[in-house]
């Protein structure tokens, strides 16, 4: 077998975290979001989104950065070039499982 072995993301595995990668990588236009529409679009309370944000965080795939917009306070999540590698690497070894099959079928 001359190929790699199949290896999943297992940061971005993560149900959540694989939402909210999503939703970064296919927001249109959008070259960040805003923590309240992560939030409100995945259904989660806000402990849960800020404990998924630190791991990607953490792994270098995102980047938050808080700003007042008129007098309250915005937090802005967007994905990294690492992250984006990240989620494309990711996508292509999930395609690749799902495409494998056992030696003398085909």
């Amino acid at each position: 077998m001359s190929e790699e072995p199949i290896v999943l993301n297992e940061t971005i595995h993560q149900s959540t975290r694989l939402r909210i990668m999503t939703l970064l990588v296919y927001q249109p236009s959008m070259d960040r979001v805003a923590y309240g529409f992560i939030q409100e679009t995945l259904g989660l309370t806000g402990g849960n989104l800020t404990i998924h944000l630190r791991k990607l965080e953490e792994a270098g795939y995102i980047s938050m950065t808080k700003e007042f917009v008129s007098t309250k306070p915005r937090t802005w999540v967007r994905a990294t070039p690492s992250g984006l590698r990240a989620y494309a690497d990711y996508l292509g070894n999930l395609e690749r499982a799902l495409q494998a099959r056992p030696e003398g079928e085909g």
